[in-house]
């Protein structure tokens, strides 16, 4: 499977954005999704997560009640819909997928992820 992450940008802090992560060369109903971030000089850290069916999703704490992932799998697309941006938001976000996690406690593990996309920038200014 392939991903190719979108819709990153510069935003004033309290502004929205919307990122796209379109999948290829496998159906996204097979692989649980999730939303990674890196900020400069700091480790990639987990966003948020979605199971296959898109039912069960998982926040990280700083982000819940601003963001929302959510799926389309007959478009094979995962969102990730971002409220009230904060400059400490500003990262590169990336998509990943694995095919075989199986605990909601796994969701948010990196190592679980075995695909990802190339990143994509979000910059908040203040």
């Amino acid at each position: 499977v392939q991903l190719q992450a979108s819709g990153g940008g510069l935003v004033q802090t309290g502004g929205s954005l919307r990122l796209s992560c379109t999948a290829s060369g496998r159906a996204l109903s097979t692989l649980t999704m999730a939303w990674f971030r890196q900020a400069s000089g700091r480790e990639r850290e987990p966003v948020a997560a979605v199971n296959k069916e898109g039912r069960m999703t998982t926040y990280a704490d700083s982000v819940k009640g601003r963001f929302t992932i959510s799926r389309d799998n007959a478009n094979n697309q995962v969102f990730l819909q971002m409220y009230n941006l904060q400059p400490e938001d500003t990262a590169v976000y990336y998509c990943a997928a694995s095919g075989g996690i199986r605990r909601p406690l796994d969701r948010m593990t990196e190592l679980n992820y075995d695909t990802w996309g190339q990143g994509t920038l979000v910059t908040v200014s203040s």
